[in-house]
């Protein structure tokens, strides 16, 4: 993971559906879900649906199977850990001063 991909995976997540997508998704576990479950649940308009599932998809935070007809779509546990695993691998390290800012305070 790095700066780029972890914004692509947090511009995906840049609407109130796609992240209640998401949630809804790793609350169903493995099994994922098909399309039309996902819209029962969270009542989200068909027109608009799609785009936000393809956004998650396309960054990687969720992935899609066909069975039979129906798409079936889960939560990339893997995608999701090394984003938060990115985001915190340098916790409470503590921030150190760059060269640019030691100049500017020593001025």
């Amino acid at each position: 993971m790095n700066d780029t991909s972890a914004a692509l995976a947090f511009s995906a997540l840049g609407h109130p559906n796609r992240v209640a997508v998401l949630r809804l998704l790793v609350q169903a576990g493995a099994a994922g879900l098909s399309v039309s479950q996902m819209r029962e649940h969270l009542n989200i308009p068909a027109t608009t649906f799609g785009h936000h599932l393809k956004a998650m998809a396309d960054a990687g935070l969720v992935r899609q199977s066909r069975q039979g007809r129906a798409l079936i779509s889960v939560a990339n546990y893997a995608a999701l850990q090394g984003l938060i695993g990115f985001l915190m691998e340098d916790c409470c390290q503590g921030v150190f001063s760059s060269p640019i800012s030691t100049q500017m305070e020593s001025s």
